[in-house]
């Protein structure tokens, strides 16, 4: 672990124990309008999901692990995502979000040290709640993708990440109205929806904007 990496480490570790900035943050990177997202509200009768905010060295710079999720699949198709999936019965949010990169990604548990967890995030278009756990593991792991759910491994930089010059805005018509998306090109696959909105809330914690202007 780099001298630099470890001072990253160092600093989320206080930031994820103390107030969150949560909807505040959340909303920078968030579809304008969101149908169905009340900020800072979860909606009783919602699943428990978990997902895995892990960050690792690679030559000495600090790396994300997303996943492109398959186009078959029936709930967020062809998106950019943590690796993570519903929390059960008898499980912590980080159990959850270990199991299900283990199973994703082949990522060795072991090899991460939690450090804390973002604020919720309600998914109204699956009915789910989103439980991300930061996680970092000293060294670069070996992975292998899950075939038939996971597309491609991102390996992400998190200078990318929090560089407001590489995202845009996309204006989408949903059920004949207009909504601005913020969204990231990540080697052709498009980060934006709730993983772009947890992004926006850890990237505050290191106060960086990343809003596109």
């Amino acid at each position: 672990m780099t001298d630099v990496f470890r001072q990253l480490v160092a600093r989320l570790r206080p930031a994820l124990a103390g107030e969150l900035p949560g909807p505040e943050a959340q909303v920078r990177l968030a579809p304008r309008p969101r149908h169905g997202w009340n900020p800072g509200l979860i909606p009783e009768g919602c699943r428990s999901g978990a997902g895995l905010f892990l960050l690792y060295p690679v030559e000495g710079t600090a790396h994300v692990l997303l996943t492109e999720r398959e186009d078959g699949l029936p709930h967020h198709a062809g998106q950019v995502s943590l690796p993570g999936g519903a929390v059960e019965a008898g499980e912590t949010f980080a159990q959850a979000a270990l199991r299900e990169a283990e199973e994703e990604t082949g990522l060795d548990p072991g090899l991460v040290t939690i450090l804390g967890r973002l604020s919720p995030l309600h998914i109204p278009v699956s009915g789910f709640v989103l439980h991300p756990v930061v996680g970092a593991a000293s060294r670069r792991p070996e992975l292998r993708r899950q075939a038939g759910e996971v597309a491609r491994l991102l390996e992400t930089p998190l200078s990318v990440l929090a560089d407001p010059s590489r995202w845009s805005i996309d204006v989408r018509t949903f059920q004949g109205e207009p909504h601005q998306v913020p969204w990231l090109d990540l080697d052709g696959a498009r980060l934006w929806g709730a993983t772009a909105m947890v992004m926006a809330e850890f990237l505050s914690l290191l106060r960086i904007d990343a809003r596109p202007a």
